[in-house]
């Protein structure tokens, strides 16, 4: 999906050697708890797991638990549909460095985004993400005005086939250096100029975190423009357990609170067994 996550992943490798950790859950791995009466729904991201067929991985996220794995290409749609799975998240046509805050990127980004659209809804899949760009000079108010100028052209094709555009908040202080939708305001200042309910927010509680931090009290006041969630632990972006800073039971508390009924996913990079790590991801975050 983009270089950045993909560099993350390959410096990982030689100490997580996902490709030879076993497919079934051991006897003493915790198996994922159901998903509470009335709450969201689980998925994980596939860019961490690249060294596991996505075949088995979807096998097993069934196994765990979850209803989705995202950020997946057409192509690799039906392979978790084959498992019962969907994609929660599908990839769309835009990269985080160059997105939709320039111009010049319109006339391929924009129909790119609108056949996106219909592939998703074509095969029953809710949500497309898409990206800002960076800023590489360019004044934030600028950005703003190209991007909702974009967007209000994809909205239509949006509405017409139910598919919600997504676009990511990234943090640019740690992993993505220059990104401009960096901070919530700007994000939800986007979302009110496009002025669609099929167009919101992916709020990524890993990259708020380091940028803002505040994460209960910003899901609770802008929740109304935020229609899907990552995870990740912080420091590190790896296990959302005891290592880390976050407590994601009450961060998963506040997101059931705000009525949310879609996707939680699970963003780590695990140091551990890797579906242990997953299936206890889920199960702290079910509330």
């Amino acid at each position: 999906m983009d270089i950045t996550r993909r560099d993350a992943l390959k410096a990982m490798a030689g100490t997580v050697a996902l490709a030879a950790l076993p497919l079934a859950r051991s006897a003493d791995s915790p198996a994922a708890a159901p998903a509470a009466a009335g709450s969201f729904r689980h998925s994980a991201c596939r860019w961490c797991y690249q060294k596991i067929p996505l075949d088995d991985l979807a096998a097993a996220a069934k196994r765990i638990g979850l209803e989705s794995i995202e950020l997946l290409e057409p192509a690799e749609w039906p392979v978790v549909q084959r498992h019962g799975l969907t994609c929660a998240m599908a990839n769309g046509v835009t990269r985080i460095p160059e997105g939709l805050n320039r111009i010049e990127h319109h006339a391929v980004m924009v129909p790119g985004m609108i056949e996106r659209i219909g592939a998703c809804a074509d095969a029953g899949l809710p949500n497309v993400i898409c990206f800002s760009g960076n800023r590489a000079g360019m004044d934030d108010e600028v950005g703003l005005a190209n991007c909702a100028a974009a967007l209000r052209q994809i909205v239509g094709e949006a509405e017409r086939r139910r598919v919600t555009v997504c676009m990511e908040l990234l943090n640019s202080k740690v992993d993505h250096h220059d990104y401009m939708c960096d901070h919530t305001a700007w994000g939800v200042e986007l979302v009110k100029r496009v002025g669609s309910d099929r167009f919101k927010l992916l709020y990524d509680i890993y990259h708020m975190q380091i940028m803002e931090g505040d994460v209960v009290r910003t899901i609770r006041d802008n929740h109304p423009y935020i229609a899907h969630y990552h995870t990740g632990g912080v420091p590190g972006r790896h296990e959302i357990d005891q290592t880390q800073e976050l407590n994601y039971a009450a961060i998963s508390r506040a997101i059931k609170e705000t009525g949310h009924r879609g996707f939680v996913a699970q963003e780590f990079i695990p140091v551990r067994d890797p579906f242990t790590s997953l299936a206890e991801a889920v199960a702290i975050c079910t509330v």
